[in-house]
């Protein structure tokens, strides 16, 4: 009894840096970068961070607009963003940390 050995309880840091996945000033760094590209993405689009429940019934009614020409545009997009993301996706799981 004399060895026995507790785990003591995380301290805030630690409850902190497991909460957000990483150090606060590298997450915030991070979200900064994403909500920077993600905005670009959504300027490139038409919505205005102002209005954006118009934006919205804007892009759809302009999707609406152009059909099936709209369709294919998104596809040609998709495919073109997915030869990138999909394969990285892929090897992040396969060579990323376990899950528990």
């Amino acid at each position: 009894m004399a060895h026995d050995v507790r785990d003591l309880p995380a301290g805030r840091s630690d409850g902190l840096h497991r909460f957000l996945g990483g150090s606060p000033l590298a997450v915030a760094f991070r979200l900064v970068l994403l909500s920077i590209l993600v905005g670009v993405v959504l300027a490139a689009i038409g919505f205005d961070p102002w209005n954006i429940l118009i934006s919205i019934r804007l892009l759809f009614q302009r999707l609406w607009d152009l059909g099936f020409d709209a369709v294919s545009w998104l596809w040609r997009y998709f495919l073109l963003g997915a030869v990138i993301v999909i394969p990285i996706w892929l090897l992040s799981r396969v060579f990323g940390s376990p899950r528990r």
